[in-house]
């Protein structure tokens, strides 16, 4: 295995590591990868009797 291949792999698994809800997409072009994208999402729990006052 190529020493970039490598370093992207390390990253991908560093990115999965650090990541708690999203998603990880590896763009591949001619049997190499060429682009990572990473989406984090936050998710926050219900709060179904708390009601938002809005301030006009």
């Amino acid at each position: 295995m190529k020493q970039l291949d490598e370093e992207k792999i390390k990253y991908i698994l560093s990115s999965l590591d650090k990541l708690e809800y999203g998603c990880v997409v590896i763009t591949v072009h001619d049997s190499e990868i060429t682009q990572i994208d990473i989406t984090e999402k936050k998710r926050f729990p219900l709060a179904k009797n708390k009601k938002l006052e809005v301030k006009k």
